[in-house]
């Protein structure tokens, strides 16, 4: 099933504040903030659905990319492993629309950063004091290299993926390629450029992977891409800092771009029809630091 986050997270909330700017000052700029970035890291450990270590299916093969720049478009903290989706603290929704018929992501309003860039900062007056040990982001846009296999010469080029629930695109560009698109996009989608030529295409629905660990407590939608991770040591915001506390979500990139193999070279070669199946994160470690 399909939902729209802002029918899924509307119910009850601690807190809800949407911030579609990544610059770090808030309105008072001596309050201290909560800061939010992005890392890749292709040496932590490659997990699945459940949050448990995955080893690679029989017949594909994988690579870790990459990145370039990512996108996400809900943040929100978590108690305890217990706390239902949308009954945190939610600290970012991202903007969406109905321009292409049923509600999805606004691309167009989509806030894209490169790693430990600034993502989101907010004011941790904003924040209900309590402690949170689990955090949890809906991943929706990526950006990074590959490499691909082409009679017999390796390339390297350039994918975005698009790993929303659904997402309106306008346009995008890929290294030096705009790609028109004008409707809406199921989680999967993903263009490609190498040399200057484009290819599109779709992973198959539930097949991107979505890591959460506290699935059985707390369940997620399918198809939401919100990955879950724990704090080491819980996030206690007092409502008395003085000093910004930093978050770095660090992502697993670990083997996180997959295909089925024709042939058993691991090595991706779409020429030779090999298939794209998952294009998620593989798992999600808050960092935290002042």
């Amino acid at each position: 099933m399909r939902y729209s986050l802002i029918l899924i997270l509307g119910l009850s909330l601690l807190i809800s504040c949407s911030q579609n700017d990544n610059d770090d000052v808030s309105n008072n700029p001596n309050e201290p903030n909560l800061i939010i970035k992005f890392a890749f890291d292709e040496n932590q450990a490659r997990l699945n659905n459940l949050g448990q270590p995955a080893t690679m299916p029989a017949g594909n093969a994988a690579q870790s990319p990459s990145f370039n720049t990512m996108s996400a478009h809900y943040i929100e903290l978590a108690p305890n492993a217990n706390t239902p989706l949308g009954n945190g603290a939610i600290i970012y929704e991202g903007l969406e629309t109905t321009i292409g018929g049923a509600t999805a992501i606004d691309f167009d309003q989509a806030v894209i950063v490169q790693e430990n860039q600034t993502f989101l900062s907010i004011p941790l007056s904003q924040i209900n004091p309590g402690s949170y040990e689990w955090v949890r982001t809906s991943l929706s846009y990526q950006n990074y290299n590959i490499d691909v296999l082409q009679s017999g010469t390796t390339f390297n080029g350039t994918l975005s993926s698009f790993v929303g629930f659904n997402t309106y695109i306008n346009n995008h560009v890929i290294n030096n390629e705009t790609i028109v698109v004008n409707e809406n996009k199921a989680q999967g989608f993903w263009a490609f450029e190498v040399m200057g030529q484009v290819f599109q295409g779709q992973a198959p629905e539930g097949a991107t992977t979505v890591p959460n660990p506290i699935f059985a407590s707390s369940p997620v939608p399918a198809g939401s891409c919100v990955v879950t991770g724990a704090f080491d040591n819980a996030l206690v915001v007092t409502g008395n800092e003085t000093n910004d506390i930093i978050v770095t979500l660090s992502l697993s990139i670990n083997n996180s771009f997959e295909w089925e193999e024709v042939n058993n070279d691991g090595l991706y070669e779409p020429s030779a029809g090999e298939q794209v199946v998952d294009m998620g994160f593989r798992g999600l470690i808050p960092i935290v630091s002042n």
